[in-house]
């Protein structure tokens, strides 16, 4: 039987794996936004088993909310990836001074 604690540690893991990504890769933006997506996806666990074990409906609401909004980020994320690629040629993120103006 899964108890709370067994997804906690789960979401802490994935929060962690999202946050190392992001603090070991800082030159490529997809993978930035996959460690984003990642950090989105623990918190959305932690509701989920708050919700699941409180026996409320609340935190599994708040999560489809969170990924309307996760989808909408990663779509114009990775629409402003593509204009960038085609502009630029590169997705580094130390490359994407050169658009001050």
């Amino acid at each position: 039987m899964l108890t709370l604690s067994h997804y906690l540690i789960l979401a802490a893991l994935v929060f962690a794996i999202g946050i190392v990504g992001i603090f070991l890769n800082r030159k490529n933006l997809i993978v930035l936004l996959m460690s984003i997506e990642l950090m989105l996806l623990a918190v959305n666990t932690n509701f989920v088993a708050f919700s699941r074990f409180m026996n409320d409906v609340d935190g599994q609401v708040f999560v489809f909310f969170i990924l309307v909004v996760a989808a909408a980020e990663a779509a114009i994320g990775l629409a402003i990836l593509v204009v960038l690629f085609r502009n630029l040629k590169t997705i580094h993120v130390d490359d994407l001074d050169q658009l001050k103006g």
